[in-house]
């Protein structure tokens, strides 16, 4: 476990490779996607949520939940409310709204990236600076 992450909640469902959802699907803790999600992805409350789609999944909608991990594609808006995670093969389409991001090599976004929070510190802060 790396330092200051929190333990994720468990992933209680599962779309399995070669599934395709038509619809909205709302979730609680933990939800993988293989297969394919045509409409919003949701977590269904406030508190820690886990969504995880996987390098041969696809979603075409709306991605909304605590901490999210991406490899593979999504085509709608995105949003983490505490890490989102792109994976080398994460291709999202629009835009995205997170507080934490981890963006690997390879990754691609064609949307507008955003940070939750738009407070008067500042976004970015180096840690060589020795202003505070």
């Amino acid at each position: 476990m790396e330092f200051g992450r929190k333990k994720s909640p468990p992933i209680r469902s599962l779309i399995g490779e070669g599934t395709v959802v038509n619809g909205p699907v709302r979730f609680t803790d933990g939800l993988r996607i293989d297969g394919e999600v045509q409409g919003d992805v949701l977590a269904a409350s406030e508190g820690a949520t886990l969504v995880v789609i996987s390098d041969k999944a696809k979603v075409t909608g709306m991605v909304k939940a605590a901490h999210v991990i991406i490899n593979g594609m999504v085509m709608g808006p995105v949003e983490s409310g505490t890490l989102l995670e792109l994976q080398p093969s994460a291709r999202v389409t629009g835009n995205v709204r997170y507080e934490l991001l981890e963006m690997h090599p390879g990754a691609l976004i064609d949307g507008e990236l955003r940070p939750l929070k738009n407070a008067a510190k500042p976004a970015l802060k180096l840690a060589a600076s020795n202003e505070h």
